[in-house]
């Protein structure tokens, strides 16, 4: 975990690839256990140390999130995320030569809680649930693209679904790339902003991929993080 920025109202880290957002069945540490056992050592916190859960990345998703360090700027926050005034872009390198510079893509999708997949499927089947995002592709080469992503709406693996669904799946997706090798997955949460919940400044944070690893470093990514 790095720490980002930090006061007494929020704290914004770094999820390592592969981490949980939270406690799951694997049993393996979760990055808000971590944060509330680093707030509650550096502060000498008695007790455990409150820490608010804003949103989640999956598990194989790397990149930056916000805590609140208290009840209120927890509401205060959700209720930005409700309304989209948290803006939030990830970056992704999917499989393929992207035809289309960008697109807005609106689909259904539907979670196997069993399985813990999920699907796209009919606007009226039950439990479906309207997904959408807008991508951009920042470049390409021949076989892969490299993809600004924001979602407007905060449905699970939803962008892994909706570029497979298109026919261009993650890199490294083990979920949704039939033809992808083990290694980790090429989505990340890279610009993250909001505003403060008690200073009401604008909040921004960039951060960016292991430029060395594949298949970053097929691009010029340092180039995208800068403010």
């Amino acid at each position: 975990m790095q720490v980002v920025y930090e006061d007494n109202q929020i704290i914004v880290v770094i999820k390592p690839q592969n981490q949980p957002s939270q406690k799951d069945e694997s049993g393996d540490l979760d990055l808000l256990s971590e944060v509330k056992e680093y707030v509650k050592q550096k502060y000498n916190k008695p007790g455990e140390a409150f820490i608010g859960l804003v949103h989640r990345l999956d598990r194989p998703t790397g990149g930056l999130m916000v805590f609140a360090r208290n009840s209120k700027s927890a509401q205060r926050l959700s209720n930005q995320l409700q309304s989209n005034l948290m803006q939030k872009v990830y970056y992704a390198v999917v499989e393929g030569n992207m035809k289309l510079n960008s697109q807005h893509l609106v689909n259904y999708l539907k979670k196997d809680e069993k399985n813990n997949i999920v699907k796209i499927c009919p606007a009226l089947e039950e439990g479906a649930k309207k997904a959408e995002l807008i991508y951009t592709a920042l470049e390409k080469n021949q076989k892969h693209s490299l993809l600004s992503v924001k979602i407007l709406t905060g449905r699970s693996h939803q962008i892994r679904v909706q570029l497979a669904g298109i026919g261009h799946p993650i890199y490294g997706d083990m979920k949704y790339n039939k033809n992808a090798t083990k290694g980790n997955l090429a989505l990340w949460a890279g610009r993250l902003e909001f505003i403060h919940p008690t200073t009401k400044e604008k909040m921004v944070f960039i951060a960016s991929p292991d430029e060395s690893k594949t298949p970053w470093n097929e691009f010029k990514i340092s180039k995208y993080f800068v403010r």
